[in-house]
């Protein structure tokens, strides 16, 4: 997957999951990975988001499979989660916003920080009206049943 003629790739680009987590260019939102005083509010973007909250989310979130993006304005002592990404295993189970964060850059940043987890493609299944937030990412859509399934494909050129 490149994204210019130069043959570079944006998968992963400028967000990382470090312990204190990456900060998005141009706000301050930071990825990491979720902590466990964090589920709650995890799973409260889940339901806003009219987003089925995995039964195993504990789970999840113990054994480091669920990112946030938290928004440091407020202090680092309570920063405010605007975004929460559930992987099972190299499949997003589950990514939500609020809404007014989406215009920001949260979602693709925290595709982004999953997709530099793995070496192996990362895939999504979504409703058609999210479509253009996947494609827009790189994913390739195809379309199965009344839901659409999306491949990132793996970047050789990535080291992970």
């Amino acid at each position: 997957m490149t994204d210019g003629d130069d043959g570079t790739s944006n998968r992963g680009a400028d967000v990382g999951t470090s312990p204190d987590g990456d900060t998005i260019p141009d706000t301050d939102v930071s990825i990491r990975t979720a902590r466990g005083d964090e589920m709650e509010a995890i799973r409260h973007l889940l339901d806003a988001a009219m987003l089925t909250v995995p039964a195993n989310l504990p789970d999840r979130v113990a054994g480091g499979d669920a990112l946030v993006a938290v928004d440091e304005g407020i202090g680092a002592e309570s920063p405010d989660v605007v975004g929460a990404l559930v992987l099972d295993d190299t499949r997003i189970e589950a990514v939500a916003v609020r809404k007014h964060r989406r215009a920001d850059g949260v979602g693709a940043a925290l595709v982004a920080a999953a997709a530099e987890r793995t070496d192996a493609p990362l895939t999504a299944t979504f409703r058609p009206q999210v479509r253009p937030f996947y494609e827009a990412l790189g994913f390739e859509v195809e379309e199965r049943d009344d839901r659409l399934f999306g491949t990132l494909p793996a970047d050789p050129d990535v080291t992970r």
